[in-house]
């Protein structure tokens, strides 16, 4: 079995080699591991660090603009071979010693889709607002699609192949977390969660999300996947 690694980035000059070190270092006992990161446009020194760090277990992509989270994705996903397929921040808010977590529930034949969930396992705190609309959006999930998610924005996401190759994403941004969970639980498919660790970052620490707005595109995408195709 072969996980395929999929790490967007976009201005991560200070942590993309120490995570790429340890999505190697993670040993995965009888599962093969590919590394896909999708440089996203970076106006710092992301590239010239990525350069480096090509091999055979590890595959760049580069895009010549800021496309967006989702867009550096389905980048990525055009060129995975894995049976398993796992996205990974390319800060180091979460730890790759929890793919085990997530990969078991496949293994033993109880889920297609694990989700990592940053609230039911050890974490460093987050700010006040992004744990309430972490919580709101996971709510509106659960309420659209008659679910129990929660954490429906975790960045830990895992798919079998065949789920992922039945979906058709359109996300370009932010909004990859609630279409590619709507678009699961209206197929039908439950998916199974795991508790993770978190180590979230501060905005002077790099942090992405811009808040509000961002909450608001995921409110609509929760809205509109549920009513319409």
């Amino acid at each position: 079995m072969k996980l395929s690694v999929i790490i967007p980035a976009y201005n991560e000059k200070n942590t993309i080699k120490e995570i790429v070190r340890r999505v190697k270092q993670v040993e995965l006992p009888g599962v093969d591991k590919e590394i896909i990161v999708v440089d996203d446009g970076s106006t710092d020194e992301t590239r010239d660090v990525l350069k480096l760090m090509e091999d055979s277990s590890v595959r760049v992509f580069y895009h010549s603009e800021n496309r967006g989270k989702g867009a550096a994705i389905r980048t990525a996903l055009e060129h995975a071979k894995g049976d398993l397929i796992v996205i990974q921040d390319a800060d180091l808010e979460y730890d790759p010693e929890d793919y085990p977590k997530l990969i078991n529930p496949v293994l033993k034949k109880k889920a297609t889709v694990v989700y990592g969930s940053r609230f039911t396992g050890e974490h460093r705190n987050m700010l006040f607002w992004h744990y309430v609309g972490n919580r709101f959006l996971s709510l509106v999930t659960n309420i659209l699609y008659n679910t129990t998610l929660s954490d429906m924005e975790t960045g830990y996401k895992l798919f079998t192949r065949e789920v992922l190759d039945g979906i058709k994403i359109k996300a370009r941004g932010f909004e990859f977390e609630p279409e590619v969970t709507a678009k699961i639980l209206k197929r039908g498919t439950r998916i199974y969660e795991v508790p993770i660790s978190y180590a979230g970052r501060e905005y002077i620490e790099g942090k992405k999300i811009v808040g509000w707005k961002d909450g608001l595109v995921a409110l609509w995408c929760l809205i509109k996947y549920r009513f319409m195709n």
